[in-house]
């Protein structure tokens, strides 16, 4: 009688230690935050193939959920033309654009921001990649100065809308590519 209780008392105990040990597995994962990956020689935009690192201007990442690589742009505009499509229906697990306000414009690295928290500036006479882009900020002072020195409109990320990101006027009509 004794040696059952003493096996039900550890078969109760590995249980439990298994269902902590699992459970922690679990919570450790869930509170990894997203970031950002960031752009080498080699990494190139889904949509045409360019190498990110041969172009100036603002660059773009989607994390899908369940998906390990995020989907890299070598423009903005490429980012909210695919985001704001109504075919766009897999589960986003995070979008980070550029902050140009740190960001170098004709060789940008790093300085990756959410793009939902980002201020933008669409219409200014600096060229990305595709020709006309929308610059992406940090910082709304920064989008303002941008806006004052190279024109353009300052908008927040819920105020682009489609017919704003026509690919029409940049990649459908680069010989380059």
């Amino acid at each position: 009688m004794k040696t059952n209780i003493n096996r039900r008392r550890s078969l109760l105990l590995f249980a439990a230690a298994t269902a902590i040990a699992l459970g922690g597995c679990g919570r450790q994962d869930e509170a990894k935050p997203l970031v950002a990956l960031e752009i080498d020689p080699r990494t190139t935009c889904d949509l045409d193939g360019m190498l990110l690192a041969d172009y100036p201007g603002p660059k773009a990442q989607i994390h899908f959920v369940g998906v390990a690589a995020p989907m890299f742009f070598c423009d903005t505009v490429e980012l909210f033309n695919t985001l704001l499509r109504p075919e766009q229906v897999r589960a986003i697990a995070g979008v980070f654009v550029q902050d140009m306000g740190k960001a170098d414009w004709e060789q940008p690295r790093g300085h990756w921001i959410d793009a939902k928290t980002g201020i933008y500036v669409l219409g200014s006479k600096r060229h990305g990649s595709m020709g006309p882009t929308i610059a992406s900020f940090a910082q709304e002072a920064e989008a303002q100065a941008f806006a004052k020195q190279w024109g353009g409109r300052v908008l927040r990320y819920a105020e682009i809308k489609p017919e704003m990101v026509d690919l029409s006027g940049g990649a459908l009509h680069d010989s380059k590519m």
